[in-house]
């Protein structure tokens, strides 16, 4: 035999359905927006007061207007990361649009490398600025593989920068670490002392 049960059990069995406190909610998120707006912010003035220590780095060189007639040693293809004041991984320049990371092509002749940068600064640096390249696996708080990252290290003003790439293929990076360092051996490179603005050696 079937059992029915009354309707008015059955009505007093059912839940209510949970009331979202919509109030909380949307103040927990205009909250956290609030919070993130006020790190980018932070991170800006951060960013602006660096590059005001700076303010004294000369503007950055350009190519010469016959630079593509230039026989090209090797080309590059990849990223830039970053600059840092030579020896300070995490001293980074920002000045002059150095602190920006951006797609990059590397052209290197007997004249000089120059880097183009899509949506950046792009620069140049004359082959008698050119000091030194080698690998490496960590710049301006960017951390690689070993040997993940080309550093290449020039002369601007009276500072001494190090700025690093990465190649699409890291096995190019071997090549142009002996290209730089031959056609930086090739001149006389008067000694610069390396200035500093924040950091600690590596």
């Amino acid at each position: 035999m079937i059992t029915l049960t009354p309707l008015h059990h059955l009505a007093a069995e059912q839940k209510s359905a949970e009331v979202t406190d919509w109030a909380a909610r949307i103040a927990w998120v205009v909250g956290l927006l609030v919070f993130i707006a006020l790190v980018y912010w932070l991170m800006r003035q951060g960013w602006k007061w660096r590059a005001g220590l700076q303010s004294d780095l000369p503007e950055l060189p350009v190519a010469p207007e016959d630079f593509a007639d230039d026989e090209t040693l090797l080309t590059l293809q990849g990223r830039y990361h970053a600059s840092t004041t030579a020896g300070q991984w995490l001293d980074r320049i920002v000045a002059h649009g150095l602190g920006a990371r951006s797609r990059t092509e590397l052209t290197l002749t007997a004249r000089g490398l120059r880097v183009e940068r899509p949506g950046a600064t792009d620069f140049f640096v004359p082959a008698d600025a050119l000091r030194e390249a080698r690998l490496d696996k960590a710049l301006a708080g960017k951390v690689l593989p070993e040997g993940g990252l080309l550093i290449i290290t020039w002369a601007h003003g009276e500072t001494l920068i190090d700025s690093g790439f990465r190649s699409d293929r890291a096995a190019e990076h071997p090549a142009w670490v002996d290209a730089v360092t031959r056609l930086a051996a090739a001149p006389a490179a008067p000694e610069l002392t390396s200035t500093t603005t924040e950091g600690t050696a590596r």
